[in-house]
């Protein structure tokens, strides 16, 4: 029983019978269940509006706390019992879980009641000063101020936390997760007890418990489907990948739709990516070897960026990439967040709003989460002498695009003075400043093109894109920072 919530309910339990037997609002004891639903309906909104939950205990004598214990037949009507007036007499539904516990010889049955975070939990089809709270250790209903307190500390569910799935068994949870992948990214052995294996992934926030079934979450469905087009409202979350020829969508070559949940299908996805982009020859160690012509780190963190910050509510759309004969793109469904700007992208502080998809794509080793992706992805680009990046927000999406290699003569003004302001950002990030000297490096031209990265420097600052350290040094030896640093 490694349940966080098991040991705090046994505690809690210890707690309110000792030293004499007294009532709190964190746990109520019954004997039985009462046939009175409506005021079952009370206590579950009651629990669900305190902070943190609460719990229900069964097994345990009303009037002087001697426990009692449940049997088999018991549990199961107290657990179809409660479920059924949870989900269909309380809004918004509330989310149960139990565990049987033995104490001193006595099976118990708790019944965890979540916080619900989109508050006032109330009676459905009622009004919510249909409310009730706990109070003094016992159920009470709440008052209007009480009520306006419970808004203020209220928040819409996250879109991960939603339930993609009707209720499901435990064997058909297993059956539409690819756990195995899962517990291989998160470099951990899978349970082989099924019980066992449903608490992991409920403190996973892949499945919500409820009475004797689960719900697999967004979140699960997203991360681990064994196929998207089993769940519903994630069918056309797939990410696509097409193909065209040449240098526009005219002629397409082939699309290719994702199937697998994001976590689970992201090395395949990177796998056909590398198979299906253009290639150079070069000679490593004497031997030829075909490399792709895009760096593979700068793929990665396109893809999860993709991935991890669309806006999920956008219905209808998922995530793109298009290959072009000279270009590749990644558009995410969803603008940028308040105050985010294109330009002040590379090593900004991360900021998602799928906070749950982008911690949990961290500890699957798919994302750093530490603002230092498109640092990478940039830093990248220099290495293989490729265009800048280019950010560009479209009316209901974001699109990244990178450029195949191109040649310092071969880019128009506009990309060398952006690919001029990019190189000054990471040198920034690198307690470095952009001279003659790095950004000649950065284009890969010789000493002789000297005069002509001065100019593009003197265009650059002119542009508003860069500044001088110090004014008072002369051009030769001039050090260049980022326009806002």
């Amino acid at each position: 029983m490694d349940k966080h919530w098991i040991k705090q309910a046994v505690a809690y339990l210890h707690a309110s019978r000792e030293p004499v037997p007294h009532e709190i609002n964190e746990l109520d004891w019954k004997a039985s269940l009462s046939e009175n639903k409506e005021r079952l309906a009370e206590h579950l909104i009651a629990f669900a509006n305190h902070p943190n939950g609460g719990y229900l205990v069964f097994g345990v004598e009303d009037t002087d706390a001697r426990l009692i214990g449940v049997d088999q037949q018991q549990v199961q009507e107290i657990i179809t019992r409660l479920t059924n007036i949870g989900r269909d007499a309380v809004e918004p539904p509330l989310v149960l879980d139990h565990a049987i516990v033995d104490i001193d010889g006595a099976a118990l049955l708790f019944v965890h009641i979540r916080e619900q975070t989109n508050k006032p939990a109330h009676r459905r089809g009622k009004s919510i000063e249909d409310a009730w709270i706990r109070s003094g250790g016992s159920t009470r209903k709440a008052s209007r101020n009480e009520i306006g307190s419970l808004m203020l500390h209220s928040q819409a569910p996250r879109w991960e936390e939603l339930r993609a799935s009707p209720l499901l068994p435990a064997d058909e949870v297993i059956a539409r997760l690819d756990l195995t992948t899962i517990a291989k990214l998160l470099q951990r052995p899978l349970p082989d007890d099924t019980t066992e294996l449903m608490r992991w992934l409920v403190d996973e926030s892949l499945i919500e418990p409820d009475g004797n079934g689960y719900y697999i979450t967004n979140f699960g469905g997203i991360a681990a489907a064994r196929e998207l087009q089993s769940f519903d409202s994630l069918s056309r979350k797939g990410i696509r990948v097409i193909r065209y020829k040449g240098t526009n969508k005219v002629d397409t070559i082939d699309e290719l739709l994702g199937h697998k949940g994001y976590a689970v299908g992201f090395e395949g996805l990177i796998g056909y990516l590398k198979r299906v982009l253009p290639h150079s020859e070069v000679i490593q160690q004497s031997l030829r070897e075909q490399v792709s012509v895009y760096p593979e780190i700068a793929l990665r963190e396109l893809i999860a960026n993709a991935l991890i910050h669309q806006d999920f509510t956008v219905t209808g759309a998922g995530p793109t990439i298009e290959i072009y004969e000279d270009r590749i793109t990644f558009t995410n469904p969803g603008k940028l967040l308040p105050g985010k700007r294109p330009d002040r992208l590379i090593g900004t502080t991360p900021e998602s709003r799928n906070e749950l998809l982008a911690s949990k794509f961290r500890l699957c080793r798919i994302c750093e989460e530490r603002g230092t992706g498109f640092q990478k992805i940039v830093s990248a680009v220099e290495l293989f002498g490729m265009p800048p990046v280019v950010f560009t927000p479209l009316e209901n999406a974001f699109q990244v695009t990178l450029h195949a290699p191109r040649k310092f003569a071969n880019m128009p003004q506009a990309e060398r003075i952006e690919a001029c302001y990019q190189h000054a950002v990471i040198q920034y990030y690198s307690s470095q400043t952009l001279t003659n000297t790095t950004l000649r490096a950065r284009f890969k031209v010789s000493e002789r093109q000297r005069n002509q990265i001065t100019n593009l420097i003197s265009d650059a600052v002119d542009a508003g894109r860069i500044k001088r350290k110090d004014d008072s040094v002369g051009n030769k030896f001039a050090e260049y920072l980022p326009y806002w640093a």
